[in-house]
């Protein structure tokens, strides 16, 4: 299993968004994948459909009370499951303060399910707390989304000390992979320049020991799209809402990219199969569903996702990334002060 903490302690960036949607498609392609929400707020649990009201486990009593995952898991959609979230988690921090070990519950938690799954996508809190240096403690990489702006920037810088920090102290073999950027809107030079400075800051870790030196931003964008927003509103992936859609063309397109990561390499004389053809392929008989036929992903279209490659001067500069002090107390990992609340 491939572990993915999506995370950006700046809230309205498209976290949840992309969890729910790259899960969707890499589920409807045939991968199993489970997502979990560690966010109070619960937008991940509520995009799928659940009402966190209802919700009377999750990964609250994962943290708390050494709940089996297993059996806080839900089947949500054929091949996609959620580890649901509700309110009670905003507590969780403060009744684990004195619990030793406190970082690496979750992963302790899905260690034995790890076999049974072949994706985990973990959407993170807009801070960077107890429960974000959980979800970095359980993760292989990181997904960053990102929105083309100069504000979304500021806290860019902060995020990747704290990933450093985790690397050194806690988890060894967490990497960020991907830079997402999201809203991005090709006809406007603002969302250019950023994507330029953010790739120009990328190429120059290349080749270092820190953990983003091999971080690329995603060559597929997703653009500005109302549907996108429209879609949790009536608790649907964007595929089941509008799968014709600028939003759901994108998405698939970044779950192929990541899925085509992870995957071995093609022998010189076989044909590359993507997940569009696999998709195309007719499927094997199987059990009835116990899931309304409304909850089924349909099968999504395969147009290629516009995407603007005009590139200027960037006006803004990500400064250099100073490196942690080795004397860092393990204590300072769960300081860090939270951001304002994800409005995903």
């Amino acid at each position: 299993m491939r572990t993915i903490a999506v995370l950006n302690q700046k809230g309205g960036v498209g976290k949840t968004t992309t969890v729910v949607n790259i899960a969707a498609a890499l589920a409807a392609a045939g991968s199993r994948v489970v997502v979990i929400d560690f966010d109070p707020q619960a937008h991940l649990t509520i995009h799928l459909g659940l009402e966190p009201q209802i919700v009377q486990f999750g990964s609250y009593k994962v943290l708390t009370q050494s709940a089996e995952f297993e059996k806080q898991i839900l089947l949500m959609r054929p091949n996609l499951w959620l580890l649901p979230a509700n309110i009670n988690l905003v507590g969780a921090e403060s009744e684990l303060v004195s619990v030793v070990g406190r970082e690496t519950i979750l992963r302790e938690a899905f260690q034995s399910s790890r076999d049974k799954f072949d994706y985990c996508l973990i959407d993170c809190a807009p801070s960077l707390g107890l429960l974000t240096l959980n979800a970095l403690a359980a993760a292989d990489d990181v997904l960053i989304p990102l929105q083309p702006h100069f504000l979304a920037l500021r806290g860019f810088g902060k995020l990747l000390q704290t990933v450093e920090l985790v690397n050194k102290r806690i988890n060894p073999n967490l990497k960020v992979k991907w830079i997402l950027l999201c809203m991005f809107d090709g006809r406007a030079s603002l969302p250019n320049e950023v994507r330029a400075d953010v790739e120009q800051f990328l190429d120059k870790a290349h080749g270092t020991n820190c953990p983003w030196a091999q971080a690329q931003v995603l060559p597929v964008y997703v653009r500005r799209n109302i549907k996108l927003a429209e879609a949790p509103s009536y608790g649907k992936t964007i595929f089941e809402y509008e799968q014709n859609c600028h939003g759901a063309e994108d998405y698939r397109k970044v779950a192929e990219f990541i899925h085509a990561q992870f995957q071995p390499s093609t022998p010189p004389d076989a044909q590359p199969v993507t997940i569009s053809e696999i998709q195309d392929q007719p499927s094997a008989p199987s059990a009835p569903s116990l899931l309304p036929d409304s909850q089924v992903p349909p099968q999504p279209s395969t147009q290629p996702a516009g995407v603007d490659e005009n590139q200027t001067q960037p006006p803004i500069e990500i400064k250099s990334i100073p490196q942690s002090d080795s004397e860092t107390q393990s204590s300072e990992l769960t300081q860090t002060k939270t951001d304002q609340p994800d409005t995903n």
